[in-house]
Order: C-alpha cells, then structure tokens, then sequence
C-alpha cells in the first residue's frame, strides 16, 4: 500500500483533505470517518488519520476529483461547528495510529490500551505507576562502569552510538571519546577548547570593519516575513513547501517517555540548535552553502560536544562563546540578533519551529558524515515537537525574550580588548596628525634651502667669471710674463680628490690663450710662450680620480686629449667643471731648473 501525498485545512464548520491519488479511477475510493478516525482506500493508495478533533458522517461531507491533477478534495463536517483543530501541519503526528505508544524512539509497544492522545498529555503524564518497585541492595558502582552509562542524543537516550563510527567522529563532533566521557568533562574539555580557538585579532578586525556585518544585521530572514496565523491565535501562517510535506509523511511517528528533567534538557537542547540555524541563515543571507552544515553543529554545543545544559543561561554563554571563536563572521551584534530571531521563531509556534527543523535535518542529510546527527537528535526532534503543546512553546519564547546575555558573561575578556583598542585607535590618530604639520614645515624649508642653494651657485658662478676676467686682464697686460714664470714658478694647485671644495674654476683653451699673449710681449717672450703652450699641451690629461661633487662627464674633446696623451705621470691634470667651463686646470709642481733649461734649448 501506497500512503498517497496530502495536505489538511479548515473552515468553520468543515475539515478540508486533499488527497493526491493520480492513476487511480473514481470508482474504487472508499471513505471510512469515525470521531477522531478517518480512513481513505483507492487502491494502490491507503490513508489513516487519527485528527485532533471529531468529524462526523451526516450527509454535509461532499468531494471533487481533479482527473488532470489526480487531486482528491474531500469536504468532512465538524462534530462540534465552530471548532479549531489544532496542529493540522503536523502530518508526521497525524500518521500515527490511534493509541501508539513507544518506551523507547527505537521500540514500539503494540499494546493498544493507552489514551486516545497521549502525546498531547505527556507533559503532564498521569498514568498510574507501580510505586511498590522491587527493592535491591545498594552496591557501589566502579569508575568503569560509571563511564559506561554515559549517554547522550534526544534525551539522553542513546549510547554506543560511536563506538560504531570511529572513523566518521573526527568530523562530526570535536569530543574525542564520548562514551567515556561524563558530562561535565565534557563541558571543561569545551570551555578550553573555545578558550584556545578565540582570536583577537579576527574579533578585532571584525570590531572595527563591520561593513559586511552591518549588511547582515539589515538582513530579513524568512521568519520575519510571516503573517498571524487565521487559524491558531497567535501564531503565523507557516507554509511548508512539497520536499518538506513529504519528509514529514516519511518520518516514522513514535512517542517519547521522558521525565521531567529529561524533558527540560531536549528543549533546551533544541533552543541551543535553533541559535546556530537561524545565526547560519543569516550570515549566509538564506543562501546555504558547503560551509552550513559545519557552520550549523559547530556553533551547536549539542551537536559539537554532546553537551546537555541546565538552564537558558548557560545555552546563551554557549552559542555566545562559540561565535565569537568559530565562524566566518565573529560579532556580538550577531549573537544578540540570532537571540532575537530565535525568539521570533518560537512565538510563529510549533510549525515555525518544524520548518526550521526540517531545514537542519536536509542539509545534515545531504552531508556525508552529518546525517548521524540526524539520527542522534534532528528526527527525533522533528517528530517529538508535532506532539508538544502550544502553550510550551509560547512559554519557551517569553522566556527567551526576557533574558539577557552581556560580554561580560562570556568571560573572553571582551570588554577589555574593546577598551584597549579605541585607546590605540585615538594615539595613532593623534601621532598622525602630529606628523602632517611637519611634514609641510619639512617641504618648505626644503624648498627655501632649494632656492638658496640656487642662488648662491648663481652667485658662485658669477664670481668665477669676474675673476677668469681679471687673470685674462692681468696676463695681457703684464710683458714679461715668461721672466715671471722662469724665476717664480706657479704654486701646485690641490687637486680635486684632496680637497673636497674646489676652488674658482679657470677656463683653459691653448690656442685662445697663445693667440691673446703674443700682441703684448716681445719676440723673445712670444717664442718662449709659444714653447711652453706646446709643452703644457702635451703634459695635459684628464684626471681619472677626480671626485668632485656636480662634476659633469668629459668632453669627447677632452676624452681624445686623454686618449692621445702618452704620459700619465707629473703633468697638468684636467677634470670637469662644475660650473660653466667644460675643464679645470690643476697645476702640478715642477722643477724650475728644468723649466729654464727648457727655454734656453
């Protein structure tokens, strides 16, 4: 037998099933309606309801038959008109049948003697119990045996479950061996790894660029886009899509037996569940990705640590922790939003809550080493939230609302690391605005140096041209100027590479020199000239050690004088000038004995 697709709704007075049955003919439906019951055979096709109200058979039912859409409408009064059945979407717990009951998620008893809607009573579960219990000695329980009672999952009710998958662990939970790991071994073992996971500078760099933070807190999730619901008073219309309807029929409904404090511990599990989904979706802007179902168990110290928690305080500094040290994104803006969110969830009701559920349970599903927590929690949870009463939830959700978590309570010394950063911020703010002024003070006295500088060159330059002009003069007019030279010899000029400051440059040219000497002397002085220009060309080369700062490269002319000349030793050096004269003159001493034995000859 097929169990057909179908989808429940309400009017006032009339319960409304729609029944997909395509291939099927008309002739062969058969309807079966009793109080709670309502049964629908067209074969291949079977469907059993057990409703949360009565319906009755009094000739006002009525049905359509869509032969393109193979879609079956059927129209069943109302016992009692003007009645809201409650928790129509909740097709999983709708499945069950009439009096099913379970001691175990993994056992079903067959025994059909229980209430009609237990899962509604079993919050305040009054059956009669046996108080006369058989009555053992007590015997201490060793540290091994100890260990191996640890449980874990929906209410704590499974064991053993990876000792099985020791190769799929590492990369579903970061505890390394949760069957012999107590509780609160467990949460130390968390609280230092998120100690050692916390990095100030990702918070930091997130705390101060918070750009694409800011995008995410004007993000608007699905939930916020809900309407009141006009069936259930205070809460909204939460539409499931076809993928999810059908997930919900494959489910395989089963009833919990928990106590009291087993029961407080699987709702704040799920409140430690719905923070890291609803922090996923929007950091991921409702786009899932290949990072959401690490993102998801991660932020999850269910998921990740097995942990069970004792109160909300203590599941707020979890989630609170944990994304400040994990994800992508790591500000307490997001941890408050997803508090607010998740609250939001809780008040859409149980169908809110389902859908969300059923998101987490098809991407662990579609994740290789992920579906295990499906088995360990997500099922469980999509199948035990359809039977849970309204009221819990709305409860959960005023409760969520008024609590408060501060940085504080997340004892990473956040509140500190702010503080220490805005101080840094404002020094460096300062010392940079310290350092503009003198960087324009620095430019412009660099510039007045520039200008004087230039000035005092021109002035240089103009002082050398003065004296050039003098010496030219004084040469001219002076007749026996080779008498001079013969009984006075010129003084060695230092040369350049010894004295870093040169002194005023002399222009030389051989043939302008001879050409301006020989009108003012005698024929004997004019020989001599002559002889000693001749001399003096063939002693000049170009210095090659010459140092001096500014000094531009030879001339070619002055290169073939270099080239050319055969003696490197004891001679007129020439280097360039720095200014305008292409050379420098720099005398040598010599012997003046050989100078006029030179002459005479």
């Amino acid at each position: 037998m097929i169990t057909p697709a179908f989808d429940l709704s309400q009017e006032p007075d009339h319960l409304i099933l729609s029944i997909r049955v395509p291939y099927t003919r008309t002739s062969d439906f058969d309807l079966y309606i009793d109080g709670t019951d309502l049964k629908f055979f067209a074969k291949p096709y079977f469907l059993r309801l057990t409703l949360p109200g009565r319906i009755i058979e009094d000739g006002r039912e009525k049905a359509k038959f869509d032969i393109d859409k193979g879609l079956f409408t059927l129209w069943v009064p109302k016992e009692t008109p003007g009645e809201h059945f409650e928790g129509l979407q909740m097709l999983t717990s709708l499945l069950a049948p009439k009096g099913s009951r379970s001691a175990k998620p993994l056992v079903e008893e067959v025994s059909t003697e229980c209430s009609e809607r237990v899962g509604d009573n079993e919050d305040e579960d009054e059956e009669d119990f046996d108080w006369q219990v058989e009555q053992e000695i007590y015997t201490e329980k060793s540290e091994e045996e100890l260990r191996a009672l640890q449980k874990y999952g929906f209410g704590n009710q499974r064991c053993g479950v990876f000792a099985r998958l020791q190769k799929e662990l590492s990369d579903v939970i970061d505890i390394k061996n949760p069957e012999g790991t107590s509780a609160a071994e467990r949460r130390q073992a968390r609280l230092e790894a998120e100690a050692s996971a916390f990095s100030t500078d990702h918070y930091l760099a997130d705390w101060f660029e918070d750009g694409e933070i800011k995008g995410l807190l004007k993000f608007r999730p699905w939930w916020t886009k809900l309407s009141p619901s006009s069936e259930q008073e205070g809460e909204s219309a939460v539409p499931f899509t076809d993928d999810e309807k059908e997930q919900l029929r494959k489910f395989t409904n089963r009833s919990y037996l928990l106590d009291k404090a087993s029961r407080y511990q699987a709702w704040l599990s799920l409140m430690d569940i719905l923070l890291a989904y609803t922090y996923e979706v929007r950091s991921t802007e409702g786009e899932h990705n290949v990072e959401t179902p690490w993102t998801i168990r991660k932020l999850s110290g269910t998921l990740c640590w097995l942990e069970t928690y004792s109160s909300l305080q203590e599941v707020l500094v979890s989630f609170g922790r944990r994304v400040l040290c994990y994800p992508l994104y790591r500000h307490f803006s997001l941890v408050s939003l997803a508090i607010h969110d998740t609250a939001k969830i809780l008040h859409s009701g149980k169908a809110g809550v389902l859908k969300c559920l059923l998101d987490i349970h098809r991407v662990f599903r579609e994740n290789e080493p992920a579906y295990i927590l499906n088995d360990l929690y997500i099922t469980d949870y999509c199948i035990w939230i359809q039977r849970v009463k309204s009221k819990k939830v709305a409860d959960l959700a005023a409760t969520l609302e008024k609590a408060t978590l501060q940085k504080t309570d997340l004892e990473l010394e956040i509140d500190e690391l702010e503080d220490a950063a805005r101080i840094v911020a404002v020094e460096e703010e300062q010392q940079a605005s310290k350092r503009a002024p003198v960087s324009s003070d620095d430019s412009s006295s660099s510039s007045d140096s520039s200008s004087t500088s230039s000035d005092s060159s021109s002035e240089s330059s103009s002082e050398s041209e003065e004296s050039e002009a003098e010496e030219d003069c004084t040469e001219s007019k002076e007749g026996g100027g080779g008498e001079m030279f013969k009984d006075n010899p010129p003084e060695p000029q230092p040369s350049a590479s010894v004295s870093p400051t040169p002194q005023s440059p002399t222009s030389f040219s051989a043939e302008k020199r001879r050409e301006d000497a020989l009108p003012s002397a005698s024929e004997g002085s004019r020989q001599l000239i002559q002889v000693l220009g001749e001399r003096v060309a063939e002693e000049l080369r170009i210095s090659p050690d010459s140092s001096h700062k500014g000094a531009r490269q030879p001339s070619s002319a002055a290169t073939e004088t270099e080239g050319t000349s055969g003696r490197s030793g004891g001679g007129t050096l020439l280097e360039p000038s720095p200014r305008r004269n292409p050379l420098l003159i720099v005398q040598t001493q010599q012997d003046p004995d050989a100078l006029e034995g030179d002459s005479i000859s």
